[in-house]
């Protein structure tokens, strides 16, 4: 049995080994951080601060079509992914353990265990056989993608929250005779409306910075940021590639913060 005055934080090293990990992690980010206001055209040599790359980011007709491009579709995948992620939620822990349950969790998290870019190969070849049978060749190939690749991501924190609900409260709503939509929509969804922020918020940070499955099915000039920021690096690293890798940061910390403020709010 371990000491109740044991803690982890006393072992020999930890203080060195938090240190590196955190060095390790961030410093990278803040490095591109402070180059993007670097004032001179390399990305390498600091010259001064300044707002210009993200300027000449901003007048740039291609990334405000890639940028819009990439919220498009981030935003119907995170809907898509969430709903369809909630009925699995509700289908797989709203009921009792029934044969084959695992199975069932093991293939929604599939693309989370198989690497992405047999996903990408996958989706690469049924939507081929589409677009030659249909001639579409639209937006509806990467947001379909992409929702099926961000289902999981929003499947974990939904089902997370269904399992730590209180089921006496749907019960006793049963009990005053709501009929099964009416305890749904005034106690299940309330309660689990928290989850599902987290799996949209989620689904649509996986989406914005996805590049693999974007780089196999897109057709041309559906380059989203990501992939753009791709072409633009295999020709040389510039400083408004920086500007904008630390505008989608942003982005990223800023849906981080209002979805801790709306879960603490809520709780």
């Amino acid at each position: 049995m371990a000491s109740p005055n044991f803690s982890v934080s006393r072992l020999p090293g930890f203080t060195g080994i938090a240190i590196f990990a955190f060095v390790a992690l961030y410093l990278p980010i803040f490095t591109l951080t402070a180059y993007s206001f670097n004032a001179g055209s390399s990305s390498m040599d600091w010259e001064g601060f300044s707002l210009r790359w993200y300027t000449v980011a901003w007048q740039n007709d291609v990334v405000q079509s890639a940028a819009l491009r990439s919220l498009v579709i981030a935003s119907w995948a995170a809907v898509i992914a969430t709903f369809v992620a909630t009925m699995a939620a509700l289908g797989t822990t709203r009921r009792a353990a029934f044969k084959g349950q695992t199975f069932i969790y093991v293939m929604i998290n599939q693309p989370l265990m198989v690497p992405e870019i047999v996903t990408a190969v996958a989706l690469l070849i049924f939507f081929a056989s589409i677009k030659v049978a249909t001639g579409y060749q639209g937006l509806g190939y990467l947001i379909l993608a992409h929702s099926a690749f961000c289902i999981p991501f929003a499947y974990l924190p939904i089902r997370a929250r269904l399992e730590g609900m209180d089921l006496s409260l749907e019960t006793a709503a049963s009990d005053l005779y709501a009929t099964s939509w009416q305890a749904f929509r005034h106690v299940t969804l309330p309660l689990l409306a928290p989850g599902m922020v987290a799996g949209a918020m989620l689904a649509f940070v996986v989406s914005l910075d996805d590049v693999v499955i974007t780089e196999f099915v897109k057709s041309g000039g559906q380059d989203t940021l990501p992939t753009y920021m791709l072409g633009q690096i295999r020709r040389g690293v510039t400083p408004d590639v920086n500007a904008i890798s630390t505008a989608l940061l942003g982005v990223t910390i800023l849906l981080l913060t209002v979805f801790f403020l709306l879960t603490r709010n809520r709780d």
